[in-house]
């Protein structure tokens, strides 16, 4: 799905991932689930690109929706993967705090696990190597995507901020719609280790004044990060 020039989501509302786009190559943001390997490459076909354009992976954190086909993609075309180091440890499978209570309702939440049942989310592919950033970088990636730092939802967070696609890409940072209740528009994301401090996080990325703001769940955002990230203060 092309949201604008360079710019392409692959999944859907539930689980998304992104690629930007450059004459140079591809950079992937996110992974999905293992079974988004197959929407990869038929994006990646419907711009008439292959497997052999893409340059690099950032995830945005390790949570198992998110680290989908990334290594998939690391062991059979070297494509290095970019991980904050402190969700290193996560990436590869290591142990997760148990989320507090969540509110939720049946029918998201059936939808939720179907279509990750579906995509291969009983299988989760860790990751075995992993380039660690810190925050601040400029990576030498298609779009020079830029690392900042937004812990909360799990230690190492990351947002991307692509300029030359005008988009923020924040992964569990915030959510548009909420995989347990169905709950649409921007808000803070279930599942966070510390939400106080997810949603403080979110203040960092207001000077990067981008239009697009791209969550891992829900419908991108058109209307501008400030107002993404003001919402999610004043959500219930």
């Amino acid at each position: 799905m092309e949201l604008a020039p360079n710019l392409h989501r692959i999944g859907n509302d539930i689980v998304a991932a992104y690629l930007v786009v450059a004459p140079e190559g591809i950079t992937v943001i996110d992974a999905g689930l293992p079974g988004s390997w197959h929407d990869l490459v038929a994006e990646l076909a419907s711009m008439g690109r292959s497997l052999d354009d893409v340059r690099g992976f950032v995830l945005t954190h390790g949570d198992s929706d998110h680290v989908g086909f990334a290594e998939r993609l690391r062991r059979e075309r070297g494509v290095p993967v970019y991980v904050h180091a402190a969700d290193a440890a996560r990436a590869k499978g290591g142990d997760k705090p148990k989320a507090g209570k969540q509110s939720m309702r049946l029918g998201p939440l059936l939808g939720f696990v179907g279509y990750s049942m579906r995509k291969g989310g009983l299988r989760t592919n860790w990751l075995t190597e992993v380039v660690e950033v810190h925050g601040g970088e400029t990576l030498d990636l298609p779009g020079a995507p830029r690392i900042i730092s937004t812990p909360g939802h799990s230690p190492g967070s990351i947002a991307v901020f692509v300029p030359a696609v005008d988009a923020v890409f924040v992964g569990d940072g915030l959510t548009t719609r909420h995989v347990l209740t169905g709950r649409t528009g921007p808000a803070p994301a279930p599942f966070t280790d510390e939400p106080e401090q997810a949603v403080r996080s979110l203040r960092a990325l207001v000077d990067t004044n981008a239009h697009w703001v791209l969550p891992g769940h829900g419908a991108p955002w058109s209307g501008g990060v400030a107002a993404a990230v003001q919402a999610v203060e004043h959500a219930d």
